[in-house]
């Protein structure tokens, strides 16, 4: 391929989502935050980049004193030496925190006091803290309100006010918020089906002259978007899966 045909970037976030490799491009983009959990999108030129020429691509200055950390799938964090490559066609990895603190930041896990060098934790590294039992998972307790359910790939901001208490208790029911019909809707697995989506669409008995037809978009299977027909299934994502019915009647 000669440069005039290389595609001006290539997103690392779609090619792992799309399950392929990086494309060859002038440019690659990946998301990066500075000790928080905003993301931004940021670019650099070569798809195996220095730990220094990620934060650069951020405006940081690596001679500050930055640490950088590649976010996994898994929700683990993996150090990102700032004067070795990193491959981003081999590590799976779309998003980047960079650190430069000395704080420790407090937390409590079933009422032991924990302190942890980073103002983000993931809850994959919760869970091997805590431990759970089967059938058991790790929950932030909301004062005045109902304890929030950690996923293992989910990231906990602890520079907030006050201190994150965790807890291990037993799971919920899974739940899915998706959108039908421009109504948000919950079901209980990942994966809906065409006469689901159109009974909660339009419930109740239907004539047999009338047809349904569907599509969706925003869907975690792949195509994410598309049509769907009877017999037919999806998955969905855990929030904003979008389906759109109408109903015909035939004459």
């Amino acid at each position: 391929m000669n440069t005039e045909e290389l595609l001006d970037y290539d997103d690392v976030g779609d090619a792992l989502r799309e399950g392929r490799s990086l494309r060859p491009a002038r440019g690659y983009r990946f998301l990066l935050a500075q000790g928080d959990l905003n993301f931004l999108s940021r670019q650099v030129s070569d798809p195996v980049p220095l730990g220094r020429q990620l934060l650069e691509a951020g405006a940081l200055d690596p001679q500050d004193g930055y640490s950088l950390f590649a976010i996994l799938p898994s929700g683990d964090f993996e150090d990102v030496r700032l004067n070795e490559p990193f491959d981003l066609r081999e590590h799976g990895a779309e998003r980047f925190v960079a650190f430069l603190t000395d704080r420790d930041f407090k937390l409590t896990l079933n009422d032991d006091e924990l302190r942890w060098g980073k103002p983000v934790i993931s809850g994959a590294v919760l869970y091997s803290l805590a431990k759970p039992g089967e059938g058991e998972g790790v929950f932030l307790e909301v004062p005045g309100g109902e304890d929030r359910q950690i996923e293992h790939g989910e990231l906990i901001d602890l520079a907030e006010p006050g201190i994150e208490r965790f807890i291990t208790a037993p799971k919920r029911p899974p739940t899915f918020e998706i959108i039908v019909n421009s109504r948000p809707r919950t079901v209980n697995d990942d994966t809906v089906t065409f006469e689901q989506i159109v009974h909660l669409a339009f419930p109740g008995q239907h004539e047999p002259n009338v047809v349904f037809s569907m599509t969706y978009r925003h869907a975690a299977s792949t195509p994410h978007a598309g049509e769907l027909g009877a017999g037919g299934s999806v998955d969905v994502k855990k929030k904003g899966t979008v389906f759109n019915v109408t109903r015909t009647v035939q004459s």
